[in-house]
């Protein structure tokens, strides 16, 4: 059998349908419900618009984030809060409990005035070196990737000084004993140029 028959074939089954008059196709018409697409966009507006704010008020404004960040030597992601020059967030430590942290602060612009710091300077901040005092009685300092016992490195004033390296970041840490630290890309900071302790 070639095409052209099964084509005739095929096809010779099929019969033209009854002819519709004007009236029909006009009652056929009339009931089909349609919704003018204004109103579809109207409804998704309504429901993105609802959602968002729900988020919003949810997270009292603020901008909410996850990140890869060092703690304590570790990379992990943190949650993280953000409104206004402040910060908040939680993060897994690695034998499974949940740990909140906050922060924040103004900057002094060029001409004086006094502005919340921004998101970058938060961050930044976070991936500055920091050191930690433990119940065992050691001292930790915690740069990236670093985790540095320095108990033993405080000299008879109660002060260190150690340098520590990201790839081509070099940071110079001051730490006085129990009384808070700096660090400066440039050279080791005094202890009298910090805190008044």
């Amino acid at each position: 059998m070639t095409n052209k028959e099964n084509y005739q074939r095929t096809f010779s089954a099929l019969h033209a349908s009854e002819k519709l008059t004007l009236e029909d196709r006009i009652m056929s018409k009339k009931k089909r419900t349609y919704i003018p697409r204004v109103a579809i966009v109207l409804v998704a507006l309504v429901v993105v618009l609802g959602s968002g704010s729900a988020a919003y008020a949810n997270n009292l404004g603020g901008i909410q984030r996850s990140l890869q960040v060092f703690f304590r030597g570790d990379q992990t992601t943190v949650t993280f809060d953000l409104d206004k020059g402040t910060y908040s967030g939680t993060y897994q430590t690695p034998d499974g409990k949940t740990e909140e942290f906050s922060g924040g602060g103004v900057a002094t612009n060029p001409d004086g005035t006094v502005r919340p710091v921004t998101e970058e300077e938060m961050i930044a901040h976070l991936n500055q070196p920091d050191v930690d005092y433990l119940d065992d009685g050691s001292v930790w300092l915690y740069y990236h990737n670093q985790a540095i016992e320095i108990t033993d490195m405080f000299n008879e004033d109660g002060v260190c000084f150690i340098q520590v390296h990201y790839g081509d970041e070099t940071r110079y840490v001051t730490v006085k004993y129990g009384k808070g630290h700096s660090s400066s890309p440039y050279s080791y900071v005094q202890p009298h140029e910090f805190n008044n302790y």
